[in-house]
Order: structure tokens, then sequence, then C-alpha cells
């Protein structure tokens, strides 16, 4: 058996120098100063964490309150030309009037391509019922079945996600002829 002061490098003549009240004091004193700094980087850390937290949380907050700002802003054109048409209407004369309206369209369409809304316009395309609702479907001889006829109501998808499915007419198989 091996004696314990052999493995812990400590003799008998160091043991009276490492057990000396004045050496323990400044090690007790050195260890508590590094234990101070150690809870001062701690405390420092948690709160940056916290702050970066709350940081965050108020991002998040702003970006969800003012995240259709643009898009709002694009559309004003859009609004201040409906109210000029809405004035001019009465006094107008139709070949006018329809002049104006299609200057509106191309400013909405101009404000749904800038904030990434796209139009699904799926006429001759094959029915897909992720992006297509079919409202009826109807016999052709001339479009494979399947196939989308006419769109009742067009559909709108934001960068790639589906706000509101085309609503359509499918092509089927012709009737048989009744004998």
């Amino acid at each position: 058996m091996t004696n314990p002061s052999e493995t812990d490098g400590v003799t008998p003549e160091t043991a009276t120098e490492a057990t000396a009240p004045g050496t323990l004091e400044a090690e007790l004193a050195e260890a508590r100063a590094k234990v101070d700094e150690h809870w001062n980087s701690y405390l420092r850390a948690v709160a940056e964490t916290d702050n970066v937290r709350k940081r965050a949380q108020r991002d998040v907050e702003a970006a969800s309150r003012y995240a259709i700002e643009r898009f709002a802003a694009e559309l004003l054109d859009v609004r201040d030309s409906l109210e000029l048409g809405v004035a001019a209407g009465a006094a107008a004369e139709g070949a006018r009037l329809l002049e104006g309206m299609e200057a509106t369209l191309r400013l909405l369409n101009k404000a749904f391509e800038k904030s990434g809304v796209s139009v699904l316009d799926p006429v001759g395309q094959p029915f897909n019922p992720e992006f297509h609702e079919a409202m009826a479907t109807q016999p052709s001889a001339e479009q494979p079945a399947g196939t989308v006829l006419a769109v009742v109501q067009k559909g709108y998808v934001l960068n790639g996600r589906l706000l509101r499915p085309a609503r359509v007419l499918v092509a089927r198989a012709p009737d048989p002829p009744a004998n």
C-alpha cells in the first residue's frame, strides 16, 4: 500500500509550508476572487441573454404588426385611382370609364407583382387539386379529361404559398350518344 503523501507530492517538509495560515488565507482569497469574477461574468451573460431575448421579441412583434406595410403602401395608388374613377363615373362616357378601370387594374397588378402575389389562371392546364377547386365538370371532345376548361374565379399565390385556389370547370370525357 502506498503512502498518500507520496502520491500527491506532499512531503513532511512541504506539509508545514502548505498548511501555514498565511498561505491558506492567500489561496482562499484568490479562490474567492475567482469565484466573484466568475459570478459577475455569469450575471453579465444572463443579463445579455435576457436583453437579446427581449430585443428579438420586440422585433418579432414589430414584424408581425407591420408585415404588410410595403404592400399597403402599394395599394394606396390603387385606392386613389378608384376614388378618382368613382368621382368621375357619373359624368364619364363608357370608353373613358373603361380606360380608367384598366389603368387601375394595371396598378393593382403591379402592386401584386412587387409583393410576390401571382395570379393562378390555369386554362388549358391539367387540374391540380393543390391549386384548383373544381366547381363542375363539363364534357369536352376538344380537351382531354382532367384539363381545366374555364376559370370561374382566379386563384392567387403569395411567394409560392396558396392564398386562394382557382375555381375552375374541368373537362371530362364526352357523354356517350343516346340510343
